[in-house]
């Protein structure tokens, strides 16, 4: 079995534009673990709590619109 530090010198020897394509698919799959644990979270109920505190923010107008946020009219 490899090791993390045989891979992290193989990735060190690699020229930068591989070591970004490399970086943007680890991005990629990373990403679709955070969705997939979302959805998860999601189905489980874990999330309803706080869907719920959003949905009482949004009918007390406690919230801004984005725009303002990001200050970006």
């Amino acid at each position: 079995m490899i090791t993390l530090e045989e891979i992290e010198s193989a990735i060190r020897k690699l020229p930068s534009e591989e070591q970004y394509r490399l970086a943007q698919r680890i991005q990629d799959v990373l990403s679709d673990a955070w969705d997939r644990q979302i959805e998860e979270d999601s189905e489980a109920g874990r999330l309803d709590q706080i869907l719920t505190e959003v949905e009482d923010d949004i009918v007390a107008r406690r919230t801004k619109p984005l725009d303002e946020i990001l200050d970006n009219p």
